[in-house]
């Protein structure tokens, strides 16, 4: 009971209701791409075909210099990730002075600094999911590579009569899992924009969190890129 006082009620609600959605909408995006094209099941189509097309090509170098830069992107963001965490760590560390620093921004909630550190921690548990997402994003990749390299020569596909649909299906998955879990880190990355609203009012945290859920949703099923990929 001590705990649940330490924030109003309004913001424990706000909260409850941030997680609520980022799991919630994890799990409706899923179901929805089963009925519903998306980003992620389009732009799997074109890993199954590029997998297929591997098999014909006698030299693969292309093939690895894509893998090898679909994987710096996650890279990146784990770099930056890091980054990140060290800073909200410090910003821990700073305490009073931290909460000194953002009670002077403009509209900023005036807070204790036990309910301060709360709120960076909330950032940190964001990051820190983020970061094991992105890295095994690019285990994920690491993964495809070493099914390309190990991928036959395209005449032993004829001469061994080997299944081609096969390879491309299974290589295809890998790297659209990774690709998957590159999605979720960028997710949580939205989200955290999210969570920084809570320093100003929980009312506008989540509101917020509704937006930047709705933003996703209209990027992943809705937008531009997807008409044309499915066009």
């Amino acid at each position: 009971m001590k705990l649940l006082s330490v924030l109003p009620w309004t913001d424990w609600v706000a909260v409850v209701g941030f997680f609520a959605a980022w799991v919630g909408y994890a799990w409706f995006s899923r179901r929805l791409a089963q009925r519903h094209p998306s980003i992620l099941a389009s732009t799997n189509r074109f890993r199954h075909a590029w997998m297929l097309q591997t098999t014909y090509r006698e030299a693969r170098v292309l093939d690895g210099l894509v893998t090898q830069a679909l994987s710096s992107a996650p890279s990146f963001f784990a770099s930056t990730t890091i980054l990140i965490i060290g800073g909200l760590l410090a910003a821990l560390g700073a305490g009073d002075k931290a909460s000194d620093l953002v009670r002077e921004i403009p509209f900023a909630a005036r807070t204790s600094e036990l309910v301060f550190d709360l709120k960076l921690a909330l950032l940190l548990v964001i990051y820190v999911y983020a970061f094991f997402r992105f890295t095994w994003s690019i285990r994920q990749y690491t993964f495809g590579a070493l099914l390309l390299a190990a991928a036959p020569e395209a005449n032993q596909f004829i001469d061994q009569n080997l299944s081609r649909e096969e390879f491309a299906n299974r290589a295809g998955r890998v790297v659209g899992m990774a690709a998957e879990t590159f999605n979720d880190g960028l997710r949580a990355y939205y989200l955290a924009f999210a969570a920084i609203a809570w320093f100003f009012s929980a009312l506008i945290f989540v509101l917020a969190t509704t937006i930047v859920i709705y933003i996703l949703y209209q990027r992943e099923f809705h937008s531009d890129v997807l008409d044309v990929l499915n066009s």
